[in-house]
């Protein structure tokens, strides 16, 4: 049982609703497209390379993602890529963009039943206006007391977190996918962290070694993170 929690915080892709698979489905139709030009294996490699170098620049989010595929194709045709398939990679990107929001299972029943009980806040990383975007229409908004968009999810990002929402590390529990940006961070400044994994994960945010932390928890759904708490 978690403790002296008053504050709860939310990831948002694959935590509340659907997000990594669409990514997925956009670099499958990248591989299609530059299958004339290389395998599937070669291309993946080369994008999450592209990505890794590019992160420092653009951060987080499907415009970022979109550059990153057309900077690939590019380098991996030596630009002799047909302008038409250009133009089928800006339009992937744009459908990126305007895809329903799917919440995933008991995130709009899981938030009710711990809004008023606790300071509910939703913080995620990514495009600010692709995360508003999918907020407003997740018709989850008016149950966060807050909500932090943030360029990256770091211990300093966090800190800055905790001390907008004038608490202790001890007081706040971070609910997320994500070992790398939703747990491992929040459990370095002492607070508390619950790890729901999602079947779709982003190569970057895999994390190899196990935690050891007593304020470390996994739920295999948000219905089960509920019995941790009082």
């Amino acid at each position: 049982m978690i403790e002296q929690v008053e504050v709860v915080g939310f990831d948002a892709d694959d935590t509340l609703w659907v997000n990594e698979l669409y990514f997925r489905q956009t670099e499958q139709y990248f591989c299609e497209l530059l299958a004339p030009y290389t395998n599937s294996t070669t291309a993946l490699e080369e994008l999450y390379r592209t990505e890794m170098q590019n992160m420092p620049l653009y951060g987080y989010g499907v415009k970022a993602f979109i550059l990153s595929v057309l900077e690939t194709a590019l380098r991996i045709t030596s630009g002799q890529l047909p302008p038409a398939i250009l133009q089928k990679l800006v339009e992937a990107g744009k459908e990126q963009l305007s895809k329903p929001v799917e919440l995933l299972e008991g995130a709009e029943e899981v938030l009710n039943a711990l809004v008023g009980r606790y300071r509910l806040i939703l913080v995620t990383k990514g495009d600010l206006l692709d995360q508003e975007r999918k907020l407003r229409v997740s018709g989850l908004e008016h149950l966060f007391h807050h909500v932090e968009i943030m360029s990256d999810k770091k211990p300093a990002d966090y800190q800055k977190l905790l001390s907008h929402l004038d608490i202790l590390p001890g007081q706040f529990l971070m609910v997320g996918n994500s070992l790398r940006s939703d747990i491992l961070p929040p459990l370095q400044l002492g607070c508390y962290a619950v790890h729901i994994p999602y079947p779709i994960e982003w190569l970057h945010e895999k994390v190899d070694e196990p935690i050891v932390d007593t304020r470390f928890y996994t739920a295999t759904t948000l219905w089960d993170m509920i019995s941790l708490l009082p």
